[in-house]
């Protein structure tokens, strides 16, 4: 569960703390001639934030944020959107799982891919420290020292999210299958969800137009079943995640959406 529900939800504090003291030096020494694709992106801009309450039944059990800060850095002159994904366990949870989990991306502005990831995790005493820099000139991926060959469009775990945001649900029927290409712990494969049909789900910020998606996974390395994990999505340009669920043995974990800033657009929140 961890590298699908835990980078877009349960993302915590941490100090950039990697092997490489500026990995944006290669990339930036160097000049490319090469042009990268430009992807129509209606969904997300500087100054976005999302926050999310994770609950079990009653117990609240942590605070999720997914900002995309007001900072430029630049890779070979091109712009990028800075995204800070931070999550921390609370209460009583927290007492006998602490989550202080981070990750960042640097996704280029127009081609919607990163150049940069980072991963700081902290859940229950399990550590994962990696750092990843995209060559997308080169089409290759340096991560943690290891080189390896890219095909065109890679993602990381969370751009591969905002990534998504951008495609076009407006004709989708149910059962249709959306892809994104993406680097997970340094393998190579296609992030799948199935569009299960359109619903309009109750928040803390009213009732909401959404589109719901279930996640496509290997059986037996993350979830046992398709359906154990759905997602809803606005059905606006915006397609913000407004609830995640995922099936345990006894119940439920949710994840659902309290409060936005900084959207695109206005969400689709239906009048009572």
């Amino acid at each position: 569960m961890k590298s699908l529900l835990f980078p877009s939800l349960l993302i915590a504090l941490a100090a950039f703390t990697g092997k490489q003291s500026d990995p944006f030096q290669e990339i930036n020494s160097n000049t490319f001639k090469q042009t990268l694709r430009n992807v129509e992106n209606k969904s997300f801009r500087r100054g976005e934030k999302l926050t999310y309450r994770m609950h079990y039944g009653f117990i609240d059990a942590a605070v999720a944020t997914l900002e995309i800060t007001d900072e430029n850095r630049k890779f070979a002159d091109r712009n990028t959107l800075h995204v800070v994904g931070i999550g921390k366990s609370k209460g009583s949870f927290d007492l006998f799982f602490k989550v202080r989990d981070r990750y960042e991306t640097y996704i280029d502005d127009e081609a919607i891919v990163p150049w940069v990831f980072i991963r700081r995790v902290d859940e229950g005493g399990y550590k994962i420290e990696q750092n990843q820099v995209f060559n997308h000139f080169k089409k290759q991926v340096d991560s943690d020292g290891k080189i390896f060959s890219t095909p065109d469009g890679i993602q990381d775990m969370l751009s591969a999210f905002y990534y998504a945001r951008t495609m076009d649900f407006g004709n989708a029927k149910k059962g249709d299958i959306f892809s994104v290409p993406a680097f997970v712990d340094n393998e190579f494969w296609d992030l799948k969800i199935k569009f299960l049909g359109r619903e309009t789900v109750k928040t803390d910020l009213g009732r909401i137009k959404c589109l719901k998606f279930c996640p496509i996974v290997q059986k037996g390395r993350i979830w046992k079943s398709e359906d154990d994990l759905s997602i809803w999505i606005s059905d606006d340009d915006n397609h913000v995640p407004v609830r995640g669920q995922c099936e345990i043995l006894f119940g439920s974990i949710k994840m659902d959406l309290i409060s936005v800033k900084g959207l695109a657009s206005d969400l689709p929140v239906v009048k009572k």
